[in-house]
This record gives C-alpha cells, sequence and structure tokens, in this order.
C-alpha cells in the first residue's frame, strides 16, 4: 500500500502523475457524498452500507486516524488544519483515500464489484479533479441539501457527547463558510454533468433513507442484503 513519504514543505506537496487511474469505473464503483457539516451523511452512509454493499470511507476519518497515527509524519499539520476549519492539502485526502480503497479491493470478495461511499469529499474543486484523474472517476454525487440553521442545532446537540474538537460553535461557524466557499462548486460542477443526486435533508433519518432508496434504484443500484 503506497506510504505518505514526508515532503520537504507539507505546502507544497506533490504526487506522480498518472497516465490512467488506479481504479477502473467498470470495476469499482465510487459515489461521493456531500452536504453541509451536520447534513447526515454519515447516518445516511450507514444505511447504504448495510443494504447495498457498499464500503463507507470517510475523508474527515482517515485524516483523524492519520494526525493519531503515532508515527505519523502529517500529524500535526492536519491537527492544524482541522482544528482552524481549513482543507488539507489534496495530495494527503487522496493518497490516503487510494489506501483505504486498495485495502477494501483486496480484503473483498473475489470477483465481487467493489462498492465505495466516499463521505465529506471532495471538498474542493482539485481535490474532485485529482481523484476522478488518478484514483478512479465517479459514478456521481449524493447531495444532502439542509438549511444551515437544522445543521448547526445538530452539530451543537452532536458536540455535547461526540468529544470531537471541531463540534464547537467557533469551529462549526468555519466549517459552514467553507463548504459554501469551496464545496458547493463541487456540488455544481458535477451538477452540470448530470451526476448530481440532490436529497433534501430536512426531514427524519427514515423519510430520508425512503428518498435515497429511490434515488440509488434510479441510478441502477439495486441493493444487496
Amino acid at each position: 500500500m503506497p506510504a505518505l513519504n514526508p515532503p520537504p514543505d507539507h505546502q507544497k506537496l506533490s504526487a506522480p502523475a498518472k497516465d490512467t487511474p488506479t481504479f477502473s469505473p467498470d470495476k469499482v464503483s465510487v459515489i461521493y457524498v456531500l452536504g453541509g457539516p451536520g447534513a447526515g451523511k454519515g447516518t445516511q452512509c450507514a444505511n447504504l452500507v448495510r443494504d447495498y454493499g457498499f464500503k463507507h470511507l470517510s475523508a474527515g476519518d482517515l485524516l483523524r486516524a492519520e494526525q493519531d497515527r503515532p508515527d505519523s509524519q502529517f500529524g500535526n499539520m492536519i491537527k492544524e488544519y482541522i482544528r482552524d476549519g481549513k482543507i488539507v492539502p489534496m495530495e494527503v485526502t487522496v493518497q490516503l483515500l487510494e489506501n483505504a480503497m486498495t485495502e477494501g479491493i483486496n480484503n473483498g470478495k473475489e470477483g465481487q464489484k467493489s462498492r465505495f461511499l466516499i463521505d465529506g469529499f471532495p471538498r474542493k474543486m482539485d481535490q474532485a479533479l485529482r481523484f476522478e484523474s488518478a484514483v478512479c472517476p465517479s459514478k456521481f454525487t449524493l447531495f444532502f441539501d439542509c438549511p444551515e440553521d437544522v445543521m448547526q442545532e445538530r452539530l451543537i446537540n452532536r458536540g455535547k457527547t461526540s468529544g470531537r474538537s471541531d463540534d464547537n460553535a467557533e469551529s462549526i461557524k468555519k466549517r459552514f463558510r467553507t463548504f459554501v466557499e469551496t464545496s458547493m462548486p463541487v456540488v455544481d460542477h458535477f451538477e452540470k454533468e448530470g451526476k448530481v443526486v440532490k436529497v433534501s435533508a430536512v426531514k427524519g433519518p427514515n423519510e430520508i433513507y425512503e428518498e435515497v432508496k429511490g434515488r440509488m434504484g434510479e441510478r441502477g443500484f439495486d441493493m444487496r442484503k
């Protein structure tokens, strides 16, 4: 599995250019899952993993795990970026996702198509373009549309028990601003290509999932119970 080698300057990370993506979209299905912080992405991803045979990869969870890994060269840098509500350099996130996909495929059943939900990614256009060209083109983006006031209330409540350092009022405001400024252009980009499935995330989790299942069927994804 490719390692993350320390660069001379973490602000100027680079990765080898690739002529073709690591994984073929004919064999590997990737769905991006986007929505503002507190839109309920994790809950719906858990449903899709249970019913559709997806492997759930959370870019945020992978980054948090990397920052806590004792021998990580990027731990302190990742911690600073997350604390300040900034987006971690693209190359680190893309490599962590590729590593996780490789592990998932190697541990999967022989001959079975691999399905991946990538939660909270891509958060910027450069991430999207790099992942699509170097790792695997996505099938579509599942976008959970939710008003800011609803998301904020959910996050404040979650922060009481989550223990996450970014579930506080100041970090929440920074994350909202970052999402609108950097992630919504990604949604708009893929929407122009007909690769966005937009779901209203205001209702309860069960009602939202009923809509998600209908939309997945429209895109040719069957349940695998």
